[in-house]
């Protein structure tokens, strides 16, 4: 890339802080590719702050993906709450000519699953991760609902099994695994209870490791109002082991860990099988969203080797959820 390719988000950051303000050290990271993330350090004077700018790639009429504004709302909410996230720092608007985004703070660290997961230098860290996000849920299911009350006018907010079902629908293709998982979770359904802000998508690749476990919580598009034991689910399902098989919580961690931090911290009382039942549908959910990076590959002018290996891995995880609701795997 030319200099020029960051002239939109050189042109946003002087609007905010200058015409003197510049950006150096510009690096695009390999990941982030369902956004365009890049790094920069901002120099005013003598002063250097590193920032990231992410700004929506692709947008598509049954994404299940919140638009950037909100994202850059909930990230508010959280940091003025404490729960670890990068800082917001300001959201684009219409006449930087930038798309929608928004840039926050850059927070060192390690998001790569298998790194977290495997080298040494996280052998320490990596016993503490399940009772940190047992913290971080039950912080964050703490906070009024109220205050993200414009959640309310997404599907997963009123009805999380529906969703997914007319996401999968739209797609037009015929999946009968996990249509049986499906039918599973509308017969098996907990009862009704009270409804929280959820992050909709903490899982191991989702957060970033520092020397003292998690520095900070990333991607909140798929956030919504729900049952906090969603979050938890989500977290424990198969998918998010990476192998690691023995450790339910992310790969990483055990559930009793979770859930004893989650209730120490003031979260609800633990239903285990409200949480096993999330688990089955984050495999469900997980395969549809699969679904849709493949779908989008082909039909939907996103074309990517990673999009496209999705078609694959939703075979994989059809595997998984067949042999969870058969009793053989935990």
């Amino acid at each position: 890339m030319t200099d020029d390719s960051f002239d939109d988000i050189r042109r946003a950051v002087q609007r905010r802080f200058g015409s003197a303000a510049r950006l150096e050290n510009i690096v695009v990271p390999t990941l982030g590719g369902s956004n365009r993330t890049v790094a920069f350090d901002l120099v005013e004077g003598a002063a250097r702050r590193r920032l990231v700018s992410r700004q929506e790639t692709y947008v598509a009429p049954n994404s299940p993906f919140l638009p950037s504004d909100d994202q850059f709302r909930l990230l508010q909410v959280a940091f003025a709450h404490r729960i670890p996230v990068p800082e917001p720092v300001f959201a684009y608007e219409a006449d930087d000519g930038a798309g929608h985004g928004f840039v926050t703070a850059f927070v060192g660290g390690e998001t790569m699953p298998n790194r977290i997961l495997g080298d040494a230098g996280f052998a320490a860290v990596r016993p503490r991760l399940a009772a940190q996000a047992g913290a971080i849920f039950a912080a964050l299911h703490a906070i009024d609902p109220a205050e993200v009350d414009f959640l309310a006018r997404y599907a997963d907010s009123d009805d999380p099994i529906a969703a997914q079902r007319a996401r999968l629908d739209s797609y037009d293709e015929a999946h009968p695994a996990i249509e049986l998982g499906l039918r599973w979770l509308e017969r098996h359904r907990p009862p009704p209870g009270p409804r929280c802000f959820l992050h909709g998508d903490l899982r191991t690749g989702n957060f970033i490791a520092g020397a003292d476990g998690i520095a900070a919580v990333l991607d909140w598009e798929c956030s919504h109002l729900g049952a906090g034991a969603e979050d938890l689910g989500w977290l424990c399902t198969r998918s998010w082991r990476f192998g690691r098989v023995e450790l339910p919580v992310g790969g990483f961690g055990h559930r009793a860990d979770l859930f004893a931090a989650y209730e120490a911290a003031g979260g609800a009382r633990i239903d285990l099988d409200a949480v096993r039942y999330w688990e089955i549908f984050g495999l469900v959910r997980w395969a549809v969203l699969n679904v849709m990076q493949a779908h989008g590959h082909v039909f939907g002018g996103r074309r990517g080797l990673p999009f496209a290996a999705c078609g694959r891995n939703t075979s994989v995880i059809e595997y998984d959820l067949l042999m969870t609701l058969a009793g053989r795997y935990d």
